[in-house]
């Protein structure tokens, strides 16, 4: 099947694999907040054992570095395109209204993004992730 869009997650290549890992789940858990049509319907084994419902197309997983990053957050912020968020202070916080407060003492300018993960036109993604590479 074909989508029109094209999800990425871009994660800063300098972390630690568990923080690669944490930084990937709270991502996509922005992108299915986001985007009520993303999820598909429920799993059920051939025992009726039931699952949760997966996202209904895959993700990429990029590797960058802090500069690349930067850039491609400015590429985004410039086309209106809509990002989760992850920045390194977040790492230190234990719960959700933590984590905000860690990016909203910053300015834009001045954000530690650590990761970052959008949702939009294929053609548009790939221009704003355009530097960053397939995570190896």
């Amino acid at each position: 099947m074909n989508f029109d869009s094209k999800i990425a997650i871009v994660v800063r290549d300098d972390l630690a694999t568990w923080q690669k890992l944490n930084v990937t789940a709270f991502l996509t858990s922005g992108l299915v907040g986001a985007n009520d049509d993303l999820l598909g319907e429920p799993y059920m084994d051939a025992d009726g054992n039931p699952y949760h419902a997966l996202a209904i197309q895959p993700m990429i997983l990029l590797a960058a570095d802090a500069a690349t990053i930067r850039k491609i957050y400015e590429r985004a912020m410039t086309r209106n395109a809509r990002l989760s968020l992850y920045t390194y202070e977040m790492f230190s916080t234990g719960h959700d209204a933590a984590n905000r407060a860690a990016v909203a003492q910053f300015h834009a300018a001045d954000l530690n993004i650590v990761g970052l993960a959008l949702r939009e036109e294929r053609k548009l993604v790939d221009k704003i992730t355009k530097g960053a590479r397939m995570h190896p």
